[in-house]
């Protein structure tokens, strides 16, 4: 069984899969038993066929699809659902997260006391538009402010966590984006790592900076409410 799953939610990715798919072999074989699994959130061009294609050369690698497209937050929770290991690492489908960071975030769980249960990657030195990041600075700043997470890249793709403690969080759609508050709020502790971040080189984001900022405020409102109406009960057994 493997003891990590490597989730990688996609929406038309095509000319990205066959490369991650590599890399990822490469960073974790020898490293860790793990299993690979891509959840296709129904693209319109050859992504699926090139993810069945390699199926037959990667025996670590399984492949889901949505029958309609639901967004990256559900593609994400699809994935961590169907997992089989206790631990989770999830990666964008751009390309722009480096699985050579996974052993990193690895050592760093194995060195960390068991009450952090995620460990979230923080992209140092982003290779973004000038818009976009001047963009994620703002929101993350607004973020922190409100919800006092104590994370500063809450957007960065490459995540470590405990498939329990993810599968116990609220779900609503564009949650991805909250994970650690989330964490946070469930009674774990969450920690930054530094991580690698890669220019795209092919495709198209799924995002820009207008639909972000628009969903994000009502999503940071309904956040901060969960929040505040926590309740974390310690329970003994007698």
């Amino acid at each position: 069984m493997p003891q990590l799953s490597v989730v990688v939610p996609v929406f038309n990715e095509q000319d990205n899969v066959a490369s991650l798919v590599e890399e990822i072999v490469r960073a974790l074989r020898g490293v860790t038993p793990f299993e690979i699994v891509y959840v296709d959130d129904h693209s319109r061009d050859n992504t699926l066929a090139i993810l069945q294609q390699l199926k037959a050369q990667v025996p670590e690698l399984r492949v889901l699809q949505h029958t309609t497209q639901s967004g990256q937050s559900t593609a994400v929770r699809t994935g961590v659902k169907a997992a089989r290991a206790p631990w989770i690492a999830t990666l964008d489908g751009d390309g722009q997260n480096d699985p050579a960071d996974i052993p990193r975030l690895l050592a760093k769980r194995d060195a960390s006391p068991p009450e952090v249960r995620m460990f979230a990657g923080w992209r140092v030195n982003r290779q973004d538009s000038g818009s976009k990041r001047w963009a994620s600075r703002i929101a993350n700043a607004i973020r922190t402010r409100m919800l006092r997470d104590d994370t500063p890249d809450t957007g960065c793709g490459i995540k470590l966590f405990e498939r329990e403690a993810f599968l116990e969080l609220p779900y609503f759609n564009h949650m991805h984006r909250y994970l650690p508050a989330l964490m946070q709020r469930a009674g774990w502790q969450t920690v930054s790592v530094p991580v690698n971040h890669r220019a795209r080189t092919t495709g198209v984001s799924k995002y820009n900076n207008l639909n972000r900022a628009l969903v994000g405020v009502a999503d940071l409102r309904g956040v901060a409410w969960l929040i505040r109406r926590a309740k974390i009960t310690s329970v003994r057994e007698v």
